[in-house]
């Protein structure tokens, strides 16, 4: 491995590389919403989450996707904020936006590990994404006893409003003025399979139970057909904010080819983690920084 430091000019190269790319694969990961201010510690932990803090010993909103709450109807209050957040209300910073204007008269391709749906709201080609973790925004059978996934918006919507919250035009998420929020949603309101009628959970990939729906085999075939047909090409790897979790989806494939195809470029960019392989580092390009801030320097 080699690190970003090791790459001299990095700015300049990545952006001569972006220049002269017939293609550009993106592979994201959670450093780059990170980097679009969706932090889940500090400020937007203490808004939305203050409560289940106070009551349980809950410390971010990451940890708190796990914990074992006394009933699903306070299950169903945590996440019902933490979709909501993550997924219905836009980043805080234009950091989706400028990676857009970046590629936006590219042939490019988006895969992505992260489930916030931010590079439609930035406004890029559905036809050209493959989530291949899930999507916050999508219900799936908890069993499950069938392969389709729901949307979820109306009955988050809901749940929220039985807490308490005010929902905005612009998708902001506020406490009624004078209400004190509930931490848990009615019974009747506990999402359920429409076919067996067990409880639903979230379209997210965490064990053998995740939902491969029709949606997800299109844009996995898009996916590969996009590879195929740009192999011989100049191609930019793009790798913003993967880590470690999932390396074998975006970062390994990514190096792979770059190793095997003649014409290609690596360049992962990220705070405290880019690098690449020996074997590529001459077709490699690491900055190691923030991303938005990168991207602001293109």
């Amino acid at each position: 491995m080699y690190k970003a430091s090791d790459t001299e000019n990095g700015i300049e190269k990545l952006r001569e590389a972006l220049g002269q790319a017939e293609a550009v694969v993106i592979g994201a990961g959670a450093g780059l919403s990170t980097s679009a201010g969706f932090a889940y510690t500090g400020e937007r932990f203490e808004t939305y989450f203050s409560d289940f803090a106070t009551k349980y010993p809950i410390q971010d909103i990451y940890s708190g996707g796990f914990y074992p709450f006394e009933t699903m109807e306070e299950f169903w209050g945590w996440w019902s904020r933490h979709i909501w957040i993550n997924r219905y209300m836009k980043a805080p910073r234009p950091v989706y936006d400028r990676l857009l204007e970046l590629v936006k008269d590219k042939d490019y391709f988006v895969i992505t590990t992260n489930v916030d749906h931010q590079f439609q709201k930035a406004g890029f080609d559905k036809q050209r994404m493959f989530y291949t973790q899930g999507d916050y925004g999508l219900f799936q059978c908890s069993q499950p006893c069938h392969q389709e996934t729901y949307d979820n918006e109306e009955v988050i919507r809901r749940m929220l409003k039985a807490q308490g919250f005010f929902i905005g035009e612009d998708g902001a998420l506020a406490a009624l003025e004078g209400v004190a929020l509930k931490m848990s949603i009615p019974t009747e309101m506990l999402p359920r399979c429409p076919k067996c009628g067990k409880l639903m959970t979230t379209n997210l990939r965490s064990d053998n139970t995740f939902v491969e729906d029709n949606g997800w085999n299109i844009h996995a075939g898009y996916y590969n057909d996009f590879l195929r047909r740009h192999k011989n090409m100049k191609t930019l790897f793009l790798d913003l904010g993967t880590g470690a979790n999932t390396p074998m989806i975006v970062k390994i494939p990514f190096m792979r080819m770059t190793h095997e195809w003649p014409d290609a470029v690596y360049a992962s960019l990220n705070y405290g983690e880019a690098f690449t392989l020996d074997e590529i580092r001459e077709k490699s390009i690491c900055i190691n920084d923030d991303i938005g801030k990168i991207l602001e320097k293109l």
